[in-house]
């Protein structure tokens, strides 16, 4: 089985739920999304490196930093970096906080992000792109660039677009919501 195939059957398998759920956002739906069951599972690590970086490379990106908003985003930022690293092409992982630290350096950026920073901003999953966003003004402020936005699962619920027009940036998903629902079983 092939590394995305297999990494949409975990998702499936540990991570799509049915049933009522009110979202981050605030918005209702009848299935929810919990990528943090596959994201941080040991074979979920291994796939999302994987894929991962096999999508950074399909969009033409080449940055040199991956990461994202804390706690959705730092598993696939890790095991992209990890995979990077046995690919022979390392990129460095960072870890945007909610809001900055109140010791020591005060940082809200993680992992020693340089400036001239080449990024991609991670997701497990998105639904509006607000998670992205936050992270995408987090990053720019030092001075870093952001060339896109990978997601491991996009709800299909605007966030692409909000993430173009408020950022200007694409969004890549690995997968749709549409794809995991298309195969799950029902119930």
């Amino acid at each position: 089985m092939e590394h995305r195939e297999r990494l949409g059957a975990l998702l499936r398998e540990r991570s799509l739920f049915r049933g009522e759920f009110t979202l981050a956002s605030g918005r209702r739906s009848t299935y929810y999304v919990d990528a943090r069951r596959t994201t941080l599972s040991a074979e979920g690590q291994y796939l999302v490196g994987r894929v991962g970086l096999r999508a950074l490379a399909a969009s033409g990106w080449e940055p040199s930093h991956v990461g994202g908003l804390t706690m959705g985003a730092d598993p696939v930022a890790y095991a992209i970096a990890h995979a990077s690293w046995e690919s022979g092409h390392p990129l460095d992982a960072f870890t945007v906080r909610k809001s900055s630290k109140e010791h020591g350096t005060a940082q809200r950026i993680e992992g020693g992000l340089p400036t001239a920073a080449l990024c991609v901003v991670v997701e497990d999953s998105t639904t509006t792109g607000g998670s992205a966003l936050q992270a995408v003004q987090a990053v720019r402020a030092p001075g870093a660039r952001v060339v896109g936005v990978l997601t491991v699962v996009d709800r299909q619920e605007g966030a692409a677009e909000r993430i173009r027009s408020e950022a200007d940036l694409p969004l890549v998903a690995i997968f749709t919501a549409e794809e995991l629902l298309e195969l799950a079983p029902a119930g």
